[in-house]
């Protein structure tokens, strides 16, 4: 029988890594494959790194250059040409399981069939099927086709014209894409073929490389989603680009479709504002959210899950909770709560955290698809889990106009109430089933483990502290925090018993010159040493500079000091596995298989394995916004927006609580295997007008419910991918897990209906936007007329309810729990939770708002607490129940 423990995670499911990749159906890639997709990925991680830090780069043929010098069209251009380079590395164009691929399988055996085996017909089709094979087919994941070097090519040429040619984009938008010049003259080397092509009719020598460039990377966006995303999302992207092209026969007089008509618009038109523009379109608002603070964000992730952050987590939860009373689904939760802060990704969280936490919940006594439901649940919640979300948060500060340092305060009590009520409902289940946690001696001891590891919450304090409390930009905070991520794990990588006092003796004596140097001279050490004078600071302004590079002599002083002891261990660190395996995959195949037990050669990997990983990840999320942008920008150019809303308003008769359904069911309907950032970016251009024109509700909080149910829709059967993620891990029933799954975050689909009735659970003051909605201060919390009926009673009462829904759920309190009583504690939670579902009658009765609000609460607490009281005695009946046993995870059975 296997064993798996926290502590060891060899034990952990060896085929974690092939459930993501089956999922997100990526290449595994080996040999020079390999080398050059991560040359990509590195090389694109480098370049968001430099848009972030501001610096100045020596470029060749071309100069220094500053990231400033870059214009928005131009950075967005390079940041999809990155992603489009990324996708056609990592997915394949066709593994042979599709409907287009098995319709042209059945095309030779028919012939076959038809004109016989020896036919000269049948063996050119034979022949032309093994060339479409050759061009297109990787059945096995593992190798690039001749048509992916293709793509990529276009992909550079199309990217490429945007950075290159600017000056004539800005002309172009005055007098339009067909005023361009054409293919020939951009590339001289081309002019034979295009002379050629032009001589069979086809006007390719007259035609506007701008449009060509244009149509090319439109066309090549489209192909990565399908590969990257999935067929759905590229003909619902598709749809609404013959809408713009074609909308305009559709009559406004027409019934129901009337409100869809549009005037008519040109190719070069939709061409010129999808790919030349950063306002609507590819390049538009999502991409440049993407190129400012997804990315970088993401590479933070990375970063820290490289360095082995996310198996001391897991590690950490356990220590915590995996003592108790159903102590390893509890430690599931915290961990992938842990987890969330660094990936922000549903399927990566449930895989990565499940391999270790779902083995050890089956053996202590949960179900397999109640393991996988825990799991998938407490995984979808690291999207809306402060400091770092998912994608989506980063989207909502740039369609609302709310700082991100306010989006994090915002998000942080409905975070928690959603992981605290997956806690409540693993406990009634481990107190249902007699579930008790793992033997003490199984588990690591909290201090010691603690100490060890305990860096690792540095980056993220240090991310809170520039994001809340300096309040600098979201891509700078994500920059100082990578800088200093990278010196620490540099600091910890040279650390041991032999260099522990001179490394830090050092940096101490380094630190000091440098301080002393701006105290004296006004400038750094390294200008001091060579002359440079500014005239002397203040103690504290000295302070000030000299602070600002600690990170800097940090990392210095840890590289000279692994160069000056390669050898040894580092006792504190324990980088991802992934580090580990790619410091021995490319020692061997320099032919130097030692270097991979060299600190130095070690850290370097630990470096490019986290650019590379970020750009991988990242890559899904390039591409989603890329295609997800095309909305936006139809509707506005289409002038389908105003129509569209008035359109949802009059179906919604003015009511918030029916819009707010409708947008519910909207969200997890076309969020199912769709991403929650692609669900996002359409639902708020097809809804937020309407939204923010019923009014009385702030803006943010409206934006957050869409994302909360864009999060749903990950673990809704019947696509849900994070639940099935989980159910590989768990061998169990994939749709039943998806029923646990969902089951379990119920709270997740009341909590936004609670925080848009009641904002102060957001911590927020106010209604409509940034401008009219501030977070919570001092003095708001001192206003008690305000602070305890709109703020503190409806944050408590949303904790008390997520309790109640812990038996409406799972059956059982103290005692086993009847269907009448289910029902009864689901009416006390939603009572409690948001009473303004039920508004209407407020309305009918002509009730005070904060009234009725306050009324209905009590009621609810009051049917609550009756509930409880009346199975407490149940239980005492009963007998009450008896602790559970720990369980012994190398002995308990299978």
């Amino acid at each position: 029988m296997s064993e798996t423990t926290p502590a060891d995670a060899a034990d952990a499911p060896a085929d974690a890594d092939e459930i993501v990749e089956e999922i997100e159906r990526k290449r595994t890639l080996r040999g020079y494959a390999a080398v050059v997709t991560a040359a990509i990925g590195i090389t694109f991680s480098a370049f968001q790194l430099w848009l972030a830090a501001g610096l100045a780069v020596p470029i060749p043929f071309v100069g220094w250059m500053e990231a400033a010098s870059l214009q928005s069209l131009q950075a967005n251009a390079i940041h999809v040409t990155f992603g489009l380079l990324m996708a056609f590395m990592l997915f394949p164009p066709t593994q042979g399981d599709g409907f287009v691929a098995r319709g042209l399988a059945r095309v030779v055996p028919a012939a076959r069939e038809r004109f016989g085996a020896d036919s000269p017909f049948t063996a050119a089709l034979d022949r032309v099927r093994g060339a479409f094979r050759w061009f297109f087919l990787d059945p096995d994941g593992d190798r690039v086709t001749p048509s992916d070097v293709v793509l990529m090519v276009f992909a550079v040429m199309a990217g490429g014209y945007v950075v290159t040619e600017f000056q004539e984009i800005q002309r172009l938008r005055v007098f339009g894409v067909d005023a361009g010049r054409p293919i020939q003259e951009v590339f001289p080397v081309l002019e034979l073929p295009v002379q050629a092509i032009a001589a069979l009719g086809i006007p390719l020598d007259t035609t506007s490389y701008a449009f060509i460039a244009g149509v090319l990377g439109a066309l090549l966006v489209l192909e990565a989603t399908r590969r990257a995303i999935g067929f759905y999302l590229m003909v619902l992207v598709s749809l609404f680009l013959v809408y713009a092209r074609f909308g305009y026969l559709i009559s406004g007089s027409a019934p129901f479709i009337g409100v869809f008509a549009t005037n008519e618009i040109g190719w070069a038109s939709i061409v010129q504002n999808l790919w030349f523009n950063t306002e609507n379109g590819i390049f538009g608002i999502p991409v440049s959210v993407s190129v400012q603070f997804i990315y970088i964000f993401v590479l933070f992730g990375a970063f820290l899950e490289m360095s082995g952050a996310g198996k001391w987590f897991i590690e950490l939860a356990y220590s915590l909770t995996g003592h108790k009373k159903g102590g390893p689904a509890k430690a599931s939760i915290l961990a992938s709560g842990f987890m969330g802060t660094i990936s922000g990704s549903s399927i990566a969280n449930t895989v990565t955290t499940g391999a270790f936490t779902i083995p050890l919940m089956k053996r202590s006594g949960y179900r397999p698809e109640f393991a996988g439901g825990v799991e998938a649940s407490a995984s979808s919640g690291g999207q809306i889990l402060p400091p770092v979300m998912g994608a989506a948060a980063f989207l909502i500060v740039s369609f609302t106009g709310t700082p991100f340092a306010d989006v994090v305060v915002a998000a942080a009590i409905p975070a928690i109430v959603f992981f605290f009520g997956v806690w409540v409902m693993v406990h009634l289940e481990a107190s249902k089933e007699g579930i008790g946690g793992i033997d003490a001696s199984e588990v690591v001891d909290f201090s010691p483990h603690f100490k060890r590891g305990w860096f690792y919450l540095v980056p993220l304090g240090l991310l809170l502290y520039y994001l809340i409390v300096v309040r600098y930009t979201v891509a700078r905070s994500a920059w100082f925090t990578i800088v200093a991520l990278v010196a620490l794990i540099a600091l910890v990588a040279a650390y041991d018993e032999q260099t522990r006092l001179p490394l830090f003796g050092t940096i101490a004596a380094l630190f000091a010159a440098h301080l002393a140097s701006f105290y004296a001279f006004g400038v750094g050490l390294a200008e001091a040493l060579f002359g440079a004078r500014a005239g002397p600071l203040s103690l504290g302004r000295a302070f000030d500079f000299a602070s600002g590079d600690l990170g800097t002599i940090v990392f210095l002083v840890g590289v000279v000091f692994l160069l000056a002891h390669p050898r040894g261990e580092a006792p504190l660190l324990d980088y991802d596995e992934q580090v580990d395996e790619a410091a021995e995959t490319v020692a061997s195949f320099v032919g130097k298989p030692a270097l991979a037990r060299n600190r130095v050669f070690e850290y370097g990997t630990f470096l490019g394995k986290s650019m590379d990983a970020g750009a991988r990840t990242a890559t899904q999320v390039v591409i989603a916004v890329a295609a997800a942008g095309i909305i936006p920008g139809v509707v506005a150019s289409t002038g389908l927006g105003p129509n569209l809303t008035t359109l949802i308003l009059n179906v919604s008769g003015g009511s918030l609580v029916l819009l707010l359904l409708i947008t519910a069911v909207s969200s997890i309907i076309l969020g199912m295997g769709m991403p929650t950032t692609v669900t996002y970016i359409i639902l708020v251009s097809l809804l937020g007008s309407a939204i923010s024109q019923i009014g009385g509700i702030p803006i943010l909080a409206a934006h957050l419910f869409i994302l909360y149910f864009g999060v749903i829709a990950d673990i809704t059967p019947p696509v849900a991918v994070a639940a099935y993620a989980a159910a590989g891990v768990a061998k169990s029933d994939q749709f039943q897990t998806g029923v646990e799954a969902f089951s379990l975050s119920l709270n997740k689909a009341i909590v936004p209906f609670a925080f848009v009735f009641s904002p102060g659970i957001l911590l927020l003051r106010g209604t409509g936007g940034p401008d009219t909605v501030n977070v919570l201060s001092l003095a708001d919390v001192l206003d008690v007329g305000f602070f305890v009926p709109y703020v503190l009673i409806p944050v408590v009462c949303v904790f008390v309810g997520v309790v109640a829904l812990g038996p409406t759920v799972i059956g059982y309190l103290y005692a086993p729990v009847s269907r009448t009583e289910r029902g009864l504690f689901a009416v006390a939670s939603l009572f409690m939770m948001a009473p303004g579902l039920i508004q209407v009658v407020r309305n009918t009765l002509g009730f005070d708002a904060l009234l009725f609000d306050l009324v209905v609460r009590g009621l609810g607490v009051a049917l609550f607490a009756a509930l409880v009281v009346k199975n407490r005695r149940a239980s005492e009946a009963n007998g009450g129940g008896e602790e559970p046993a720990p369980v012994d995870a190398a002995t308990a059975e299978a």
